[in-house]
């Protein structure tokens, strides 16, 4: 590159955006041809579909399909660049970003144009401490974690010799009856009641126990009353414990407690999913204190219409992590029309266009929801549809936001095998060390305190050199000194 052309690049509009997600990706997107330098940056590597994240996390599909890497994602548009690098600081007077590689190497990215697109986490309503317990899903590395966990919990359940034990393991429960918690408990009775019985001899994996409890009164809240209750019928249908109005209030390694109309109840189950609740990215409440901005109970950050810092024009925040006045849903298409939206804005005001622009609107294209295998529910602009067609609209809709027509080949592949073939199940690699909940039950905690010259045997770690009920093999021993 030629001296005057650093220059020119260097004193070219810089843009940068934080978080390569729908919000950020749809924001460069937008940016393509414009007379600007963008810069994506994000913590991962790859451009994350979340919405198919519970197929992972039940063996339908590779993580691969649904996380293509986020420099091929942007590997045409010559004025993007991807860095990786977590974000920790944000300087607005400055106008500086300030991010840590991967090796701890401090990076400062200075921009005129800065895009927050960071994205959400799981909210456990002030009980971290949950996480340990029931996982949710927002990342890869949290669905291979789910996929290890459920499926351990059979290996685990076949080796058990009490019948107690046994029936632990086979109970799942997952919180919160969102489109979330609906698509992964259809899964889980998918894989109990026609995946898995023909592969198992101590246990029938058909009498499998799984719970969906929400505190709301009804399945699939933001859906329409029609759909809802089709919704709560096929669950039960495909022998799923429905629970309204319940909440949970406690859970450790081998239980949790849930507080409902009739009282509060334990139940033993070695398996909790969490799909109950968002909090927003902490660089949200950052961007607050820095611009003396507002956020809501869920973090979620006070934008403009036009999503943009008050009094900060040249700082927009999109997603999950923004909060409008009409109070959009924290959903994949609202993210992607506001980062389209905040891109062809930054287009404009970089090709001298000053004024002042319409307020964002959102599109509402409609929702969508799997309950399993051909059968889903779908809102189109107030046309319901249930069953198979509704089901057939949901693989079209989620296949074509894919990225790169080899994902959605192979996407479609799977679930064509799998509908074809006793609901096939082809990636089902789990971590044994990372197939239970390891942490330790209270009670036998409180026992080894009051009792500690007694052997009190907790479930041994799994070592990942054995299968799953033999011993750890034996350590060898040190050489003797001289």
């Amino acid at each position: 590159m030629s001296t005057a052309e650093r220059d020119e690049r260097q004193s070219r509009h810089k843009v940068v955006i934080v978080g390569g997600g729908f919000g950020g990706v749809r924001a460069a997107q937008a940016l393509r041809g414009a007379d600007v330098d963008v810069t994506i940056v994000d913590r991962t590597n790859h451009h994350l579909f979340q919405p198919l994240l519970y197929q992972v996390a039940t063996g339908i599909l590779s993580p691969g399909l649904i996380a293509p890497a986020l420099r091929r994602v942007m590997k045409k548009q010559s004025n993007v660049r991807t860095l990786l690098a977590e974000v920790g600081d944000i300087d607005l007077d400055a106008k500086v970003v300030h991010a840590a590689a991967p090796d701890g190497k401090h990076i400062d990215l200075p921009y005129d144009t800065l895009v927050v697109a960071a994205g959400a986490t799981h909210a456990y309503f002030g009980h971290p401490e949950w996480a340990e317990h029931a996982p949710g899903m927002k990342s890869i590395e949290d669905a291979r974690l789910l996929r290890s966990r459920i499926l351990g919990a059979y290996e685990l359940a076949e080796v058990a010799t009490d019948p107690a034990e046994q029936e632990a393991w086979m109970t799942f429960v997952v919180v919160g009856a969102g489109p979330t918690g609906v698509e992964l408990a259809g899964q889980l009775s998918e894989l109990a009641r026609h995946v898995l019985p023909r592969e198992y001899r101590a246990i029938d994996t058909r009498k499998a126990r799984i719970i969906l409890l929400d505190a709301a009164p009804a399945v699939l809240p933001p859906f329409a009353k029609k759909l809802q209750k089709y919704t709560k019928k096929t669950l039960e249908e495909k022998g799923i414990e429905v629970r309204l109005n319940t909440m949970a209030t406690g859970m450790d390694a081998d239980s949790i407690t849930v507080k409902g109309p009739n009282g509060e109840e334990r139940i033993v189950a070695r398996t909790k999913v969490w799909a109950a609740g968002v909090q927003a990215s902490p660089l949200a409440e950052l961007l607050a204190k820095a611009s003396g901005g507002e956020v809501d109970r869920a973090g979620r950050l006070a934008v403009d219409p036009d999503l943009s810092l008050p009094e900060r024009r040249d700082v927009f925040a999109v997603g999950d992590m923004v909060s409008t006045i009409d109070r959009l849903p924290g959903v994949a298409q609202v993210a992607m029309q506001q980062g389209t939206y905040v891109g062809k804005l930054i287009t404009a005001r970089a090709n001298g266009d000053d004024t002042t622009p319409a307020p964002f609107k959102y599109f509402d294209k409609g929702s969508m929801a799997t309950i399993g295998a051909r059968e889903a529910v779908a809102d189109v602009r107030g046309a319901k549809f249930t069953g198979w067609l509704g089901y057939v609209m949901w693989c079209y809709v989620h296949v074509m936001f894919l990225i790169g027509w080899g994902n959605r080949l192979g996407t479609l592949y799977n679930w064509v095998r799998s509908l074809r073939y006793a609901r096939y199940r082809g990636h089902r690699l789990i971590s044994v060390t990372a197939s239970y909940d390891k942490s330790e039950d209270p009670h036998e905690a409180a026992v080894k305190s009051a009792h500690p010259q007694e052997n009190v045997e907790h479930r041994p770690e799994l070592d990942p050199r054995t299968a799953p009920g033999t011993p750890a093999p034996p350590q060898d021993k040190p050489a003797a000194s001289a």
